[in-house]
């Protein structure tokens, strides 16, 4: 891993126009980096004061005509460093939420979209494989789905504008493909609700990337040690009573696989991320992160009869 001296020498990891704030966010023209100061939302990614006003000069007449008609419109203000793919992700999962509240269709809902690993047994008959992303959506009650979503919601409004909307929702969505995977391989026919594995995922990806850039994490691998032991904690005190620690575990209700496997994945995703920062590395990015699906995807063809 790169020293925090060698990362302050990269100008790579700092905006061109501020050398003094580091960034992970790219202008999609020119490819330099930019801080949340000096970028602007476009269709696809941001871009840089100076190829903004280089698009304003090729206007056409036409194109600035419009652009005056649309301006003088009043328009709702939106901040560009609002984690909007956060936002995004909260809503749609609390909209499902709402939607299981309706009588009948809450149990439809999870029986479609919660995890079990029978469903990717080719000898069950019933192949769904929809189900390694869609557990992040069902969650077990008020409580779970909002602790998830609140602890979302501090690290995404962290890690988004560092990273940009899109690596940030392939880092969510890799990061619940691990905690499944995970599930599959150490608890195999268990059924699983939550977004514990992405959200973990966020914490892995978090701890490895403050790492690279000289941050304190201490505050954060405290705070993973502690969500990580609760359930086992809780079950060791229950288990006091009965001497029974497997299923003291199995009734806390926490599925401390899913939490195993989003952290180790997104450990995995934020050392990519924070190797592969230069323009001319975007496709060596690309190519790791596929690998590691490809491998995550791979592991599931171990019998999960074995772990029976």
């Amino acid at each position: 891993m790169s020293t925090t001296e060698e990362f302050r020498r990269n100008s790579d990891n700092f905006c061109y126009r501020h050398p003094d704030r580091q960034s992970f966010v790219l202008c999609q023209r020119c490819m330099r980096t930019v801080c949340s100061e000096c970028r602007t939302p476009a269709a696809v990614g941001v871009i840089c004061p100076e190829c903004m006003a280089q698009q304003r000069a090729a206007q056409t007449p036409a194109q600035k005509k419009a652009q005056r008609r649309w301006a003088a419109r009043p328009m709702a203000i939106v901040s560009p460093d609002r984690p909007r793919m956060t936002l995004g992700i909260i809503a749609i999962t609390g909209l499902v939420y709402i939607i299981g509240l309706i009588p009948g269709v809450g149990t439809l809902l999870s029986n479609l979209l919660a995890f079990n690993s029978v469903f990717l047994l080719p000898q069950a008959g019933v192949l769904q494989p929809w189900r390694l992303f869609t557990v992040a959506l069902v969650h077990g009650g008020f409580f779970h789905v909002a602790l998830n979503m609140l602890a979302l919601w501090f690290m995404g409004r962290n890690l988004e504008p560092l990273l940009g909307r899109a690596r940030f929702l392939t880092l969510y969505v890799i990061g619940t493909l691990g905690g499944s995977v995970a599930v599959a391989l150490l608890a195999p026919g268990v059924w699983t609700v939550g977004a514990s594995g992405a959200i973990f995922a966020l914490f892995g990806a978090l701890l490895v990337i403050g790492r690279h850039i000289g941050a304190d994490i201490r505050a954060i691998a405290v705070i993973i040690g502690i969500n990580f032991a609760w359930p086992f904690v809780v079950a060791g005190i229950q288990a006091i009573g009965t001497g029974d620690f497997a299923g003291s575990l199995a009734a806390v209700g926490v599925s401390w696989q899913a939490h195993l496997g989003g952290l180790a994945t997104g450990a995995v995703v934020g050392l990519i991320y924070a190797r592969t920062r230069a323009p001319r590395q975007r496709g060596l990015q690309i190519g790791l992160l596929v690998a590691l699906c490809v491998v995550l995807v791979g592991l599931l063809a171990i019998p999960a009869v074995a772990y029976v």
